[in-house]
């Protein structure tokens, strides 16, 4: 399967600058690696903080139910 960097890019909230930007196999398998989610599993204000932690994605699912876009 080919990779659609372009595409994936676009829909990529993740602010932090990084050379998986775009790359979601890689992005996920980084995150899985320290006990995170990426970035596009949060909503904007929250991927912010930086906090990719499975808490805080719980957390925001508590307080804003699955669907917050």
């Amino acid at each position: 399967m080919e990779c659609k960097k372009d595409q994936n890019k676009e829909n990529c909230n993740c602010t932090y600058s990084c050379s998986k930007k775009g790359i979601c196999c890689d992005c996920i398998a980084y995150h899985r690696k320290l006990g995170q989610l990426p970035a596009c599993y949060f909503p904007n204000d929250v991927e912010k903080t930086y906090d990719r932690s499975v808490s805080k994605f719980l957390e925001t699912i508590n307080e804003r139910g699955p669907i917050w876009n």
